[in-house]
């Protein structure tokens, strides 16, 4: 087997197992259990919690100590535990706990998969901006693909969802330990400063503007993506109360509907070396804001009926708001900082975009909508839940082209041509 289709069958999986329950936990939540919204809120923190130290940490490890495939795979399996427990809680806080050991190991796979993936393509002589979104598609499509199994086996709102999570990110550890060598790159510089000590190099990216800029505004980004991730499904599901939506597909399958979202993404990965080459990281992330306030404004006005056309539009959307900065940024982090600082750059970006932006995203939007946007019968004004959210957006893409000042350079070019 070839490495991009090594890489491919690391790919599906990986998203496979996130996709599993990231977009129907929930209506697993409001729909089995019928906990609160505001309980919700710091349950989807966890990733945040996770992500602000995880990624980083197990980066610095892989760049210094342990290689990378080896430890993802040990990861993955010590994730499989916590999933095959949440179906055994039954109350929110207890839930809470398990949940936040879980994505303890779960987040920092994320970047390690990116780690694993760059390394085992340059030691093929891969050009990883061109190789590696053609090898991305296969984590959408395995979280597509996990949606799907969810939605038709009548899971979303069941503990089923955890099991079928489970039972891959078992195969998934045991599949990493075949995966090509990734070894540590870190050589002794003979530096005694604490920073070279601990392994905290990449940190140090933080003193360019570009990159101080850069992360700042994935930590806001990353919190766009929060709000998607933990209220888009719901969404569809509240409109069972309303008689005239109650039989519609999108209510019956929503997250059937919001796959849309990820098979969109498939289209824009492959356009990711065309828009990097021709308008560079800073266009490419201001198109991804823009994006992220048309996502939220056509759900603000949708409905499943003669609004569904809104819903897809949104949906389709998606696709350049996720990819534009999420995985462009994973790229332009790789080409803009050294191979021995890999994982642990790959890492500080996760941490920013995973970590304190999920945690702002669901801090943030877990007290605004209890104070503002919950109704005195416990319903959610939905059209100004996300009118809210295109606005913070389109703040976003206002302020950014002014501080990002960083110019395309030779270096991206050169790397998309080779």
């Amino acid at each position: 087997m070839n490495v991009k289709l090594r890489l491919i069958v690391m790919n599906f999986f990986q998203f496979f197992i996130w996709g599993a329950w990231l977009l129907t936990i929930g209506a697993y939540w409001f729909q089995n259990k019928q906990w609160s919204g505001s309980e919700f809120g710091i349950i989807f923190s966890t990733m945040g919690i996770s992500a602000i130290f995880m990624p980083a940490l197990t980066g610095i490890i892989a760049d210094r100590f342990i290689n990378a495939e080896k430890l993802y795979g040990v990861l993955h399996i010590l994730g499989a535990l916590s999933l095959f427990s949440l179906p055994l809680v039954d109350d929110p806080v207890t839930f809470f706990w398990v949940m936040l050991v879980n994505m303890i190991f779960y987040m920092p796979t994320l970047s390690l998969s990116i780690t694993v993936a760059y390394s085992a393509l340059k030691s093929a002589g891969r050009d990883v901006v061109k190789d590696y979104p053609p090898i991305r598609i296969w984590g959408t499509i395995g979280f597509i693909a996990a949606l799907w199994t969810v939605s038709l086996s009548e899971n979303e709102t069941s503990s089923n969802q955890f099991y079928i999570a489970g039972a891959i990110a078992v195969a998934l550890g045991l599949y990493a330990f075949t995966l090509p060598k990734c070894p540590p790159l870190w050589t002794k510089t003979g530096s005694k400063s604490m920073v070279d000590v601990m392994g905290l190099n990449a940190f140090t990216l933080f003193r360019q503007s570009k990159f101080a800029v850069f992360f700042l505004f994935s930590l806001f980004l990353g919190a766009a993506l929060q709000l998607t991730n933990a209220y888009g499904d719901t969404f569809l599901h509240d409109f069972k109360n309303v008689p005239a939506y109650a039989n519609t597909v999108a209510v019956r399958y929503p997250a059937i509907i919001m796959s849309i979202s990820q098979i969109s993404e498939t289209l824009f990965i492959l356009a990711i070396p065309f828009f990097l080459r021709r308008f560079g990281i800073k266009y490419v992330m201001l198109f991804s804001m823009l994006a992220w306030v048309l996502r939220f404004g056509l759900f603000a006005y949708g409905n499943p009926a003669d609004g569904l056309w809104m819903i897809i539009m949104s949906c389709i959307i998606y696709g350049m708001a996720f990819d534009f900065f999420n995985i462009s940024g994973s790229l332009f982090v790789e080409t803009q900082t050294e191979p021995r600082i890999r994982a642990s750059a790959q890492g500080l970006f996760m941490m920013m975009v995973n970590g304190f932006g999920a945690l702002f995203g669901s801090f943030a939007s877990g007290y605004i909508i209890e104070h503002f946007y919950t109704l005195p019968d416990q319903t959610k004004d939905w059209t100004g839940i996300w009118t809210a959210f295109a606005a913070y957006a389109l703040v976003l893409a206002i302020i950014f082209p002014f501080v990002f000042r960083y110019k395309h350079n030779a270096a991206v070019i050169k790397a998309i041509q080779h």
